[in-house]
């Protein structure tokens, strides 16, 4: 089954090439017509979540995330309890020290609230595993730039961003003032020196690490003007309402199931994907069991595990396929109302329950929000999603705006490019294969002798006989005429190294993928300011 309109292959989005570049897709001149169409298309959606219409499911979720965002926002930030929105904007990242582009999402979120009269969340997928708490920073000179990996805590095993305590607290404290010492020398004023402090501050109160960065990072938004609030991805997989359409995937989830990997496999064709690991792996089938979309780990053992499913009877059971195993009372058709008050029991058991990453932002943006704000990975990868409310839901799926933006660290550069590592490369190979177009004394009979030679053997036909002499002629040709181009040959492989140095300090010096606290807190500001 193909999609109705638009291919699974069609996105070609870029982040901006140009420093202070911005994508906004759709512009923001226009987004408010993608708010109101898809709030429009939400009124009418006719779907049963397992007894529940999903416009009264959406409305209690919404409901509960918003009480839950502002209880959470104001242990650490001072913000006005939102009145029951008529509108609300959802985004998402993981809770780390991401690089300006995905930042500018943040802004641009609390923008479209205050212009468009709702309430903006950015949501923290903390069921992500974290991978290092190290940052690369740019040090040396100019001239001779490195990147040094500089520790904000010391190693631990990879578990998710929720479960993610802070091991080392004095390497959390000193590393502003380490990392500040490292980029100094290139950048002389990071937002690092102001930004480091609210997060050793808010360590004092909380003792997870993804937790302190994106509240210290929330702080510094506030201090600028941006009025978001924000929550826990996994405070979002306890609500009630989230309980319940968890229950509704796992009675469907043969159907789902089908949809998914035929969804993920069209995409792959599409996009001429040969990795079974992109977008995302297909759900596996083992035993009799299935695979759900979802993330399974407790309090005891912090490691995600793949969560089973199958049905017995009038129950659900719920299994990691290692020694765990759950049962709801659940059926295809019926009620969930049980099923989710035992989902509940299980998260006050300290069993975590996290969706993968397009359920994810499925649930956020067909139940939670009249718009979603994505960057340029997940807005590609979130044409899946797509695929899947339309088939499995029967729905059309809401618009989503994809944005980001381009800071380099403010230094000034040779400006060289591939281009010109090419163009003296071809150069080179003319040297080496026809130095006779290069050779400058005219009349010298060191070189016209030889240069008549390998013209009389290129304009001899090639034969199976001939090849081998003829290609040693043409060879000997070249190397001979070698010495009488070592001033090229040397001017050529200067240029080239030149170039080689010159891009070796570009990628270090332009890179876009730092933290955004090693830039210039001014430069940061002006990328966010929207007008």
């Amino acid at each position: 089954m193909k999609l109705m309109s638009d291919a699974l292959g069609h996105k070609r989005l870029r982040a901006p090439a140009d420093d202070g570049g911005k994508l906004i897709v759709p512009p923001l001149d226009v987004i408010g017509e993608t708010i109101e169409r898809n709030s429009a298309e939400a009124t009418a959606y006719d779907y049963d979540v397992q007894g529940r219409s999903l416009a009264r499911l959406a409305r209690e979720a919404r409901a509960q995330l918003v009480e839950t965002a502002w209880c959470y926002t104001q242990s650490y930030r001072d913000v006005p309890r939102p009145q029951a929105p008529s509108r609300l904007f959802l985004a998402g990242h993981q809770p780390q020290l991401f690089h300006p582009g995905v930042w500018f999402k943040n802004f641009v979120l609390s923008k479209i609230a205050e212009r468009h009269g709702g309430v903006a969340i950015n949501l923290a997928i903390d069921s992500d595993t974290i991978k290092s708490a190290a940052l690369r920073v740019p040090s040396g000179s100019v001239e001779s730039p490195v990147v040094e990996t500089v520790p904000y805590d010391r190693p631990s095993a990879e578990i998710p961003y929720e479960s993610r305590e802070i091991v080392d607290r004095d390497c959390l404290a000193s590393f502003g003032k380490r990392a500040a010492v490292n980029i100094r020398p290139l950048v002389s004023d990071p937002l690092l020196c102001q930004f480091w402090p609210l997060v050793v501050e808010r360590s004092k109160h909380v003792n997870n690490l993804g937790e302190c960065i994106a509240q210290a990072r929330h702080q510094q938004e506030g201090l600028w003007g941006a009025t978001t609030l924000e929550l826990p991805q996994s405070q979002v997989c306890n609500l009630p309402a989230f309980h319940w359409f968890a229950c509704h995937l796992f009675a469907r989830l043969p159907q789902l199931w089908d949809v998914y990997n035929s969804s993920v496999a069209e995409y792959r064709e599409a996009n001429h994907v040969r990795s079974s690991a992109h977008p995302v792996p297909d759900l596996a089938l083992e035993d009799g069991w299935l695979e759900a979309p979802f993330w399974i780990w407790d309090t005891g053992n912090p490691h995600r595990r793949r969560l089973f499913v199958r049905q017995r009877g009038e129950e659900i059971l719920l299994s990691d396929r290692a020694g765990f195993e759950r049962a709801l009372s659940l059926s295809p058709e019926g009620d969930a109302a049980r099923a989710a008050e035992q989902l509940a029991e299980l998260a006050a058991q300290g069993v975590r329950l996290r969706t993968r990453a397009l359920i994810t932002t499925l649930f956020a943006r067909l139940f939670l929000s009249d718009l979603f704000l994505h960057g340029v990975g997940g807005a590609k990868y979130d044409q899946v999603t797509d695929a899947i409310i339309e088939r499995f839901f029967g729905l059309k799926p809401p618009q989503y705006m994809t944005l980001t933006a381009t800071l380099r660290l403010p230094i000034k550069r040779a400006e060289v490019t591939a281009d010109d590592a090419r163009r003296v490369d071809r150069q080179l190979r003319e040297l080496a294969y026809h130095p006779e177009r290069h050779l400058t004394a005219a009349g010298d009979p060191r070189w016209q002798a030889i240069v008549a030679q390998k013209r009389r053997w290129i304009e001899t036909a090639a034969t199976r006989e001939n090849a081998r002499q003829r290609g040693d002629q043409i060879r000997s040709a070249n190397t001979a005429l070698q010495p009488l181009l070592a001033d090229a040959w040397q001017q050529a492989r200067d240029e080239r190294e030149r170039i080689s140095q010159a891009l070796r300090v570009k990628a270090i010096l332009a890179s876009r993928e730092y933290a955004f606290c090693l830039y210039p807190a001014e430069a940061l500001k002006r990328l966010m300011d929207l007008g």
